[in-house]
């Protein structure tokens, strides 16, 4: 099933918990319903939120919203970028980078763990759907005036978002969407679209994202030791991937960086890797032959955000 978000950091503190406690309770009898399963049957759970331990003192909080939608206690949280590395690489050491509405990466290699960005999107979130967002909105308003060379994004944004006059933008993005950071990244299509049709600040810009997402691989690289002649599996989750544009700039820059990076297309969707990583926690990790039976019946491994 699809579930609203469990993003809760883009409203106030209380109405956002509860909002995700909402979410939760329905999502998980939901899902429970459909499997013809029990809640307090399951052996063990793994849930992967977004924003999970960015704001310390709301943890236990969350675990508590998860704890009362399960009613047991067998179960662990993460954050959300644990689902994507499980399910792209299986579960196996190397690195995941997620570009979806934000972007980090999460790496694991030996029994050590590294998370590099993923600081939102008024701090990081480089190489995002919402960093190439903004950065198209950017590019539309020196068009607009004169700073830079008109493109096809200039009349693509016009019309898509319906702008009498040019300067109708900040009317669109500060009041009808209030900033609101999934709209934004929604106009990285835009961008996508309009390097396609030959506009140069378009394609530049998701070069740029390709370049941003590569040096987040080489951090998580580096701060899990891998030494300079060992293999690194590197595979990637999220939205901005389905662009080709941005997942070539993304494979040649990291080549570019080291011989040594191995990339692959995600094993898995992230919300099978969540169950993936549900089974290691329990102590009994799926078989071979489990696996080839999940994936045949599974949602197709995609770079698309789930």
């Amino acid at each position: 099933m699809v579930a609203p978000s469990c993003y809760y950091l883009n409203a106030e503190r209380e109405a956002g918990l509860q909002r995700l406690r909402d979410v939760l309770g329905e999502a998980v009898a939901a899902v429970c319903a459909g499997a013809g399963v029990a809640a307090d049957r399951l052996t063990f759970a793994f849930f992967g939120l977004p924003a999970y331990g960015e704001v310390r003192a709301d943890v236990p909080a969350i675990d508590a919203a998860v704890g009362a939608a399960l009613g047991h206690d067998r179960f662990r949280c993460d954050n959300d970028m644990v689902c994507g590395w499980a399910g792209s690489l299986g579960g196996a050491d190397g690195v995941n980078v997620i570009s979806g509405t934000g972007s980090m990466t999460y790496g694991e290699r030996g029994g050590a763990r590294a998370r590099v960005g993923g600081w939102g999107e008024l701090i990081g979130d480089e190489g995002s759907g919402y960093w190439i967002g903004r950065r198209g909105l950017q590019a539309f308003s020196q068009m607009s005036d004169g700073r830079g060379t008109p493109g096809p994004l200039l009349d693509l944004l016009r019309d898509r978002l319906g702008l009498e006059v040019d300067v109708d933008l900040v009317d669109v993005v500060m009041n009808r969407w209030r900033g609101e950071r999934a709209r934004v990244a929604a106009v990285s299509r835009l961008v996508v679209e309009a390097a396609r049709l030959g506009d140069g600040a378009a394609g530049a810009i998701l070069s740029a994202a390709g370049e941003e997402l590569a040096a987040l691989v080489e951090a998580t690289r580096r701060r899990l030791g891998y030494p300079d002649d060992e293999a690194v599996p590197v595979s990637y989750s999220g939205g901005v991937f389905a662009a080709d544009e941005v997942r070539d700039a993304f494979a040649q820059r990291l080549a570019e960086r080291s011989p040594a990076y191995r990339l692959q297309p995600p094993l898995f969707a992230p919300v099978v890797g969540a169950a993936l990583y549900a089974a290691k926690l329990a102590g009994h990790p799926l078989d071979d032959a489990a696996r080839a039976r999940l994936r045949s019946a599974s949602p197709k491994a995609s770079s698309r955000r789930s």
